[in-house]
């Protein structure tokens, strides 16, 4: 076959694939990442309602993460071992079950212990679905995949923001409105639960929807691709992926990324309401512009990242935007109108580091260890979603202003950007004498 049809044939192949792949995990994401930090908005009327300080919401909102590391890696395990398709819609139902059980919780400690429950349920997901696109999705052709499905995020709180400040409007059968919020919002991840189980396809061999010459071309890729990595890096079993300094590298940058993600997700429907008297309905249209310049830079960052086909510049750069924004945030929370634009440059950084981050772990991880690895930086990484925001709650309560949690996660993105770069400068000393020798 010569070089211009493979080509076309690889175009096609990849375009159907995401035609077919791509909306659908995003949606699954969607809701997730909703029903995961809904609480937010809850909190702008629960937290009255039930007595919640600051630093007990902050608690709450950061013990789901607890319960996410703990399972995280066995539950990615398992999907390797039992597929995707049956894995990812167990953890849709339970998730969405528990969701709507936080519409019921009475105070402090059943509001932790759902809270645990549900990243315990949830654990396994996102990293799940990363070890998926790399079933079906070439390196080189990864970091759009991955794009494409972490819009998802900013998406979620893009809509979901002005949905769930409308449904804390909603009051009925002796339930407040932020009851009926996680209830509502539960739903859609037990209907899709189940529609994992009819529409996700495990692997590129069992895809009778792709035409032949176009499923040929795919396995024959990825099995090359598989057999390069571990001919270049070798086969990473479960223990030396969990203890290849690699992956701790990146565990580490990973929780400085997540810890900005979160401080966004968990807090900034309450930093815009601390700017002036805003009702529930135009906290979340503000929060939903915030999200949309994230969605586009997000698009437009991966598609660069793959066109040039650079990673580290892209990631480094994204999370120094972001920590600078986070920094002049801090500097200028009276100021509101420059504390907005701010917190929107940083979500810009966030959600554009955030997928070209993934392109670099997956390039070096396959099979369990893949499994294994991915989860595990996914898993301590998210240990920023529990000390960002008890953290920001403590502070928020103690100063009484988020100027110094702010500064905290601009240190902390400014760090995870230099680490990489220190990761990458490392590899290419490394690189370059093996070639000399």
């Amino acid at each position: 076959m010569s070089m211009e049809a493979d080509n076309a044939l690889q175009s096609a192949t990849l375009r159907t694939v995401t035609w077919r792949l791509i909306p659908f995990v995003m949606l699954l994401y969607f809701i997730a990442y909703l029903d995961r930090v809904n609480v937010g908005f809850a909190a702008l009327t629960m937290n009255a309602d039930l007595g919640f300080s600051a630093t007990i919401y902050g608690i709450g909102a950061g013990v789901f993460f607890i319960g996410y590391a703990l399972f995280e890696v066995p539950s990615n395990i398992f999907l390797h071992k039992v597929g995707a398709r049956i894995w990812i819609a167990r953890i849709m139902i339970t998730w969405g079950l528990l969701s709507a059980s936080m519409a019921f919780i009475q105070g402090p400690i059943s509001f932790y212990i759902v809270r645990f429950l549900l990243g315990a349920a949830e654990a396994g997901f996102f990293p799940g679905i990363i070890l998926y696109l790399t079933y079906w999705y070439p390196a080189k052709a990864r970091g759009k995949a991955v794009g494409l499905f972490m819009v998802a995020i900013p998406l979620s709180a893009m809509i979901g923001a002005p949905v769930s400040s409308m449904l804390l409007g909603v009051e009925g059968f002796g339930m407040k409105g932020w009851q009926w919020m996680f209830v509502i919002e539960a739903v859609p991840a037990l209907l899709l639960g189940f529609a994992v189980l009819a529409y996700l396809t495990g692997r590129p061999e069992k895809a009778a929807w792709l035409p032949v010459e176009q499923r040929d071309w795919l396995i024959r890729t990825m099995e090359a691709e598989r057999a390069g990595i571990a001919s270049d890096h070798g086969h990473k079993s479960l223990k030396t992926a969990l203890l290849d300094k690699k992956v701790l590298g990146f565990a580490f940058i990973y929780f400085c990324v997540v810890m900005g993600s979160y401080t966004l997700g968990f807090w900034l429907p309450q930093m815009i309401k601390s700017f002036g008297t805003m009702s529930n309905l135009q906290i979340g249209m503000a929060t939903g512009v915030v999200n949309l310049f994230a969605v586009i830079a997000m698009i437009y960052w991966t598609r660069r990242s793959d066109a040039r086909q650079e990673r580290v510049g892209h990631f480094a750069t994204a999370a120094l935007l972001a920590s600078l924004a986070f920094g002049v945030c801090a500097a200028t929370l009276t100021t509101p109108a420059i504390a907005i634009v701010a917190l929107t440059f940083a979500a810009i950084g966030i959600y554009s580091a955030l997928p070209t981050f993934w392109t670099l772990p997956t390039s070096f991880l396959t099979g369990v260890g893949a499994a294994a690895g991915i989860a595990l930086i996914n898993s301590i990484g998210n240990l920023a979603g529990y000390l960002g925001p008890f953290v920001m709650g403590y502070l928020k309560d103690t100063t009484g202003s988020y100027s110094s949690g702010l500064v905290i996660v601009s240190g902390l993105l400014a760090g995870g950007a230099g680490c990489l770069l220190l990761l990458a400068r490392k590899k290419n000393r490394i690189g370059a004498m093996e070639h000399a020798h």
